[in-house]
């Protein structure tokens, strides 16, 4: 049976809170509202982009910038996510789908992590990790991203350690969740971040240095 030790009263408002929120902004991405706040205000049409688990931030998102990559392995949610850029007449994303074909712990080796290959290092406006194989999306990823561009985990308390209070959160006695992610967190230890908490889930923005 699932925990719900963490049902406190703190937690119960702020979820309640995140439901009011999607419900309202149901174009929204699938992440707390200042984040999204954050990106609204951050994102150029001429941003080029990477996301790895599509939904209401494929739309989004292009409507907001130039390019977007797309990658899902769930065939089920990807009929969603076509209907919706067929509706929307969305023409601006390169949508990829590549069906877990690999084990967790040699990420680096499936075709969905290995996306990243098709870009020069240096030419990512930002990428959201947001999809299956968070940790090596994740590192993979960074050599790609240009200086002063944003790297976005979602989700990012259930690998990072923290102080946050949202649920199945790391904490800083914890550590990072497995070697993969101690390695992006020595890798992102010298950029500039952002620490979003909606009090049930976190998301983080890491911004490349420029040396």
């Amino acid at each position: 049976m699932r925990s719900i030790s963490h049902w406190t009263p703190r937690y119960i408002k702020d979820r309640l809170g995140t439901i009011y929120y999607e419900k309202k902004h149901r174009d929204h991405p699938w992440l707390p509202r200042s984040a999204n706040e954050i990106l609204d205000s951050y994102l150029t049409k001429s941003d080029i982009g990477l996301e790895f688990g599509s939904g209401r931030s494929t739309i989004w998102f292009a409507k907001r910038i130039s390019h977007l990559t797309s990658v899902e392995d769930n065939e089920n949610w990807v009929a969603n996510v076509r209907e919706m850029l067929n509706k929307t007449n969305t023409q601006n994303v390169d949508y990829k789908f590549l069906p877990n074909d690999g084990e967790e712990d040699n990420g680096s080796d499936v075709e969905y992590v290995r996306v990243i290959d098709n870009f020069e290092a240096n030419s990512l406006d930002f990428c959201l990790v947001d999809g299956s194989f968070r940790e090596f999306c994740t590192l993979n990823v960074i050599e790609k991203i240009h200086p002063g561009g944003l790297l976005i985990i979602d989700n990012v308390n259930w690998y990072l350690p923290s102080n946050t209070y949202s649920p199945f959160s790391r904490s800083l006695a914890d550590g990072p969740k497995n070697p993969i992610w101690n390695e992006v967190a020595n890798r992102l230890s010298n950029w500039r971040k952002i620490w979003i908490s909606s009090g049930v889930t976190d998301t983080a923005f890491f911004f490349k240095p420029f040396n």
